[in-house]
């Protein structure tokens, strides 16, 4: 292949004839060696910022702006990209200076390059085609970039609501398969009254599906966008009516119900948005990351732990102890969770960093929140299949940590009283006999009256006894 010469206002360049990228692609790529994480790693961003061109074509059309025969090349170009072509000439880093730029012009410059060959023409033959006069038409990289942004964070937010949905159906799963394990439920790590191991599970379904509710709330929120806006929120250079014609026409691309903002320049500036994103998705990760911290307690040992379950053997656990199996799949899911809950640091200080009519850090924001969202999907489709559909009780060890324990004389606080309860549990801890035992031995209660109040029913569910 040859090359082509373009230029900016900076100086001229030989580009590549096999690119579709063109001048400002290739300085950012030269300037942003950062992240090692180039757009096009990130496809549903690449389908973002194209269907905020191709609303845009159409609406520029509508409005006499742009002819028929170009908004023709513009579309069909958006549409190739669509299709899941030319992603890999989206290639500039992630996290990059200038606000987003560096990703609004390669987006225009693989267009243009497109738009031109559908017309017959060469690429950087921009006479017919430009990507700034026309891809970029009625626009700034201020308002097409975010837009972009949030269309991407709809579609990533709506993957990881149904990872959610999925790990949620695990825990039901075993919930059901486990209602009938009696064992000891604890606090601060210390014996407190009985439950069922499929109630410990529900309970983890219930978490995640109240944090399912917090996801599809927070996703609502990106359906507001700044298009239209251009630089600072003025709509400078572009036509009165061109935001309500582009939020029709991004309506149309996209299927959802975007609209743009009331007051584009407040929406240009403001970032409230990612913060409660990122806020959202550190409570998804802390709680994620509490119940794996459970199924490594619950599954230690397993002859000096807590045994109550087994967790899938995935692989060896030592390269010294031999027989070793470690909890591999809720430690990965653990640091998965501690990598979000950073993130949530990073855009904090991003969307703080902002200054006047801009946020020129919103790169580390994007790069940020799709990290964590990706991760955490991939987490819990990894924990689902991999650790909670593979998990066995052992049902015995569970039943005899419920009746051996100090824990069910609260069970006879009903019958013989706090005080009486609290004298049986001090001789209890004292000998080693059972709080059963000692309950018969002194009178307090008839053996068939202790065997009905430490019967399941009764240890499970709310209930008041006759106090003596």
């Amino acid at each position: 292949m040859g090359t082509r010469k373009e230029h900016d206002f900076i100086g001229e360049l030989e580009i590549s004839d096999d690119v579709y990228y063109g001048v400002q692609t290739f300085r950012a790529v030269e300037n942003f060696n950062i992240s090692h994480d180039r757009l096009k790693n990130f496809p549903r961003f690449v389908r973002a910022i194209t269907r905020v061109k191709k609303a845009a074509a159409m609406a520029n059309r509508e409005l006499g702006l742009l002819d028929q025969e170009k908004e023709g090349a513009i579309i069909a170009a958006c549409d190739k990209i669509l299709a899941g072509g030319y992603y890999d000439q989206f290639v500039v880093d992630m996290i990059q200076g200038g606000a987003g730029t560096s990703t609004n012009m390669n987006a225009n410059e693989v267009i243009a390059n497109i738009a031109l060959e559908h017309l017959g023409h060469k690429k950087g033959e921009y006479q017919f085609l430009h990507p700034n006069d026309h891809v970029n038409l009625s626009q700034s990289t201020n308002d097409a970039y975010p837009t972009a942004l949030h269309l991407a964070l709809h579609d990533y937010l709506t993957d990881l609501a149904t990872a959610m949905g999925y790990l949620k159906k695990s825990y039901e799963r075993k919930a059901e398969e486990f209602k009938n394990v009696l064992k000891m439920g604890r606090t601060q790590l210390q014996d407190a009254v009985p439950m069922t191991l499929g109630r410990e599970f529900k309970t983890f379904a219930v978490m995640i599906g109240e944090d399912i509710e917090r996801i599809l709330e927070v996703r609502k929120l990106v359906l507001e966008v700044n298009l239209g806006g251009t630089a600072i929120g003025t709509g400078i250079n572009s036509h009165p009516d061109y935001p309500k014609v582009v939020e029709k026409k991004l309506r149309e691309v996209t299927g959802h119900e975007y609209k743009v903002a009331e007051d584009l320049i407040e929406a240009t500036q403001d970032t409230g948005v990612y913060v409660q994103i990122s806020g959202v998705l550190k409570r998804v990760a802390t709680k994620l990351s509490k119940v794996c911290n459970d199924l490594r307690l619950l599954s230690s040992g397993p002859k000096c732990g807590l045994n109550e379950i087994n967790l899938p053997k995935m692989q060896p656990g030592s390269s010294i102890m031999p027989g070793k199996v470690n909890p591999v799949i809720p430690e990965v899911v653990n640091q998965v969770c501690y990598s979000v809950i950073g993130s949530d640091v990073t855009v904090t200080f991003a969307c703080e960093g902002g200054q006047l009519q801009l946020n020129v850090f919103e790169p580390v924001v994007a790069y940020s929140l799709f990290n964590s969202i990706i991760m955490l999907e991939k987490a819990m489709k990894t924990l689902a299949d991999k650790c909670i559909d593979g998990i066995t009780a052992n049902e015995k060890i569970c039943s005899d940590f419920v009746y051996n324990s100090i824990g069910i004389v609260t069970a006879f606080n009903p019958y013989i009283g706090y005080e009486k309860s609290a004298s049986i549990a001090k001789e209890a801890l004292q000998t080693g006999k059972s709080v059963a035992d000692i309950c018969l031995e002194r009178g307090y209660l008839t053996k068939e009256e202790i065997d009905k109040i430490l019967t399941p029913a009764n240890m499970l569910n709310p209930h008041m006894g006759e106090n003596k």
